[in-house]
């Protein structure tokens, strides 16, 4: 079971290595008392800090990642070689009967 902890630690793990790598920048100089550009609000919106605090933010990656599953798994099999032929079948059925009833 995914739990609350699991996830802080996991998001933990992730920000600290996004840190050592430079990929998020640490503070540097001073912050402007109103970021007037969206840059500025960008840099300065404490992402991890709500991924770590908030039950939203925190399972929604774990929701789309297990959805992103689902689906790849109901289109594997609705795209089947043999779900194919079959619906091929039926449509050349359903064809030759609505030719065959005018």
């Amino acid at each position: 079971m995914v739990t609350p902890s699991l996830l802080r630690n996991l998001y933990g793990q992730i920000e600290k290595v996004w840190r050592d790598n430079g990929f998020i920048a640490g503070k540097s100089g001073r912050h402007m008392k109103f970021p007037y550009t969206l840059s500025a609000k960008i840099a300065q919106f404490p992402v991890f800090f709500y991924i770590k605090n908030n039950w939203i933010w925190m399972y929604w990656p774990v929701g789309a990642s297990v959805s992103l599953y689902v689906f790849a798994k109901i289109h594997a099999l609705a795209n089947s070689e043999a779900n194919v032929k079959s619906w091929q079948q039926t449509q050349l059925k359903n064809a030759e009967k609505e030719a065959h009833g005018h």
